[in-house]
């Protein structure tokens, strides 16, 4: 998800395609730990929602949820599934400090501007906002263990790659603060997803105390 003319052109033919309630990979373990850190009443902005399989559990959790996707393939078919969330196309126009929590589910690796997406998403979250995310794992054991072209395959969707100590201070970066994370997937020391959050800082901060778990 990336806001340009030919990536939503790309994702709108591959939606064309897609089989009716997939099934995101992984899909469990990410939802059970994102309703972890979701409140009844929060206000939450899918990004990346897809067909809203994320954006189902949310309204079920009793939050108050905007999807926002670049394909329009993938926001008729989140309206239909989850009629009681407002979808939009990527970017939506929010004011400045209306979102509780953010959720992004296997986005950032494919945005080409990460430096401009994050401060979107900065701008639209509440002091003290939660910011969620999670993406492929890429440490360098894995890519010791598998080999380095299976995993950075230059015909892949995968625009960046990630382990806890980058993506941890890239977060910092940003102005979000206690940052942490954690990884799902696969066996020990092999891990295939990573899970982060943050929070918002205020206005005036400098900085962030990041931590991977």
């Amino acid at each position: 998800m990336v806001g340009t003319a030919s990536v939503s052109e790309r994702y709108e033919e591959r939606w064309r395609t897609l089989p009716d309630r997939l099934e995101p990979e992984r899909c469990e373990q990410r939802r059970a730990w994102l309703l972890k850190h979701v409140r009844t009443g929060d206000v939450v902005l899918d990004v990346g929602c897809g067909d809203g399989a994320f954006a189902e559990a949310l309204v079920g959790a009793g939050a108050d949820v905007i999807g926002v996707d670049v394909a329009e393939q993938a926001i008729a078919r989140a309206r239909a599934r989850v009629p009681q969330a407002r979808f939009e196309l990527w970017p939506a126009a929010l004011e400045d400090g209306t979102v509780d929590v953010i959720w992004a589910g296997e986005v950032i690796s494919r945005v080409v501007d990460v430096a401009a997406w994050l401060s979107e998403l900065r701008r639209v979250l509440r002091t003290a906002g939660r910011l969620l995310i999670s993406t492929p794992y890429h440490g360098r054991l894995k890519t010791a263990a598998i080999g380095f072209e299976r995993q950075f395959d230059p015909r892949g969707e995968q625009l960046h790659h990630f382990t806890r100590r980058s993506l941890s201070s890239l977060l910092a970066d940003f102005g979000f603060e206690d940052v942490r994370i954690e990884a799902i997937g696969g066996v020990p020391l092999l891990r295939s997803t990573l899970l982060a959050q943050g929070a918002r800082a205020g206005l005036g901060v400098s900085g962030a105390s990041a931590r991977p778990a």
